[in-house]
């Protein structure tokens, strides 16, 4: 893997992780035509950089949450998204730690993304009919919120674009599902990269990724990733969310023509 394709990597990933688009559907698919075989954890640590874009976007909502896990403080307002991002952190656990390699290995091939894809389309075109009536997230809706995160560990299909469409169809009020998916990423991504790493981090040594190279994908990723969440947040803002729908089925639509084509 030479530089240029260490920048593309981070590229994408920087624009796809925040944009409901999916990150890791993307990086396979680039690592597909760019005819390499990289390590799941090279791809994980690249989610580092779009994770530290969280922490600076959102540093005001983190910081008001800790303080309140500090004085343990669950009544406020920032103190009732504690228990809330506990809860909506536990499915994605469950899945991640039980089907996550099964997951992997089945999602490999052009059809099983298109299908994946498709349905994140279908997801994201439905969250129009969302009806916002509720700016409060009751534990039901976290644990709801949370089950959608744990199933768009499913190449293919954007963590992002999976929680904020199901917030919206539970009628939760876009600024707080926008800010509430983005929190909920946080434990998610960052226990996913642990494990991931814990597990095969040998893989970076024979594969000859050194740390040059993380270093530059990350980068990359996190300057990215900074603009792509702005642009997100504008597109929730003037209700136009929805239009990701037809992005994700027209990579469905092409991966089955690649297909069917014999690649």
């Amino acid at each position: 893997m030479d530089f240029l394709q260490t920048i593309l990597l981070g590229l994408i990933q920087g624009l796809t992780e925040w944009l409901p688009v999916s990150s890791t559907g993307h990086l396979r698919l680039a690592e597909t035509f760019m005819g390499l075989q990289l390590p799941v954890v090279f791809d994980g640590l690249l989610h580092v950089g779009t994770v530290f874009v969280t922490l600076v976007f959102f540093r005001k909502d983190i910081s008001n949450v800790l303080a309140s896990l500090g004085r343990r403080d669950f009544t406020s307002e920032n103190g009732r998204l504690i228990p809330l991002i506990i809860v909506g952190t536990l499915p994605t656990a469950i899945v991640g730690l039980f089907f996550g390699d099964t997951i992997d290995a089945f999602f490999k091939g052009f059809v099983p993304l298109a299908g994946a894809f498709a349905f994140c389309g279908i997801m994201l075109y439905l969250s129009k009919t969302g009806k916002e009536t509720d700016n409060n997230l009751s534990l039901t809706d976290a644990l709801i919120i949370g089950t959608a995160q744990g199933i768009a560990i499913i190449p293919g299909v954007s963590r992002s674009g999976l929680t904020i469409a199901t917030a919206l169809l539970l009628g939760v009020k876009r600024e707080k599902a926008f800010a509430f998916s983005f929190l909920l990423s946080v434990p998610a991504i960052l226990g996913a990269v642990g494990l991931t790493f814990y597990n095969e981090h040998d893989a970076l040594v024979t594969s000859g990724i050194g740390l040059t190279e993380i270093l530059v994908g990350v980068v990359v990723s996190m300057a990215v990733g900074y603009l792509a969440l702005k642009l997100l947040g504008r597109v929730l803002q003037i209700k136009k969310f929805h239009l990701f729908g037809f992005y994700c089925w027209m990579v469905a639509i092409v991966l089955i023509g690649l297909s069917l084509g014999g690649f």
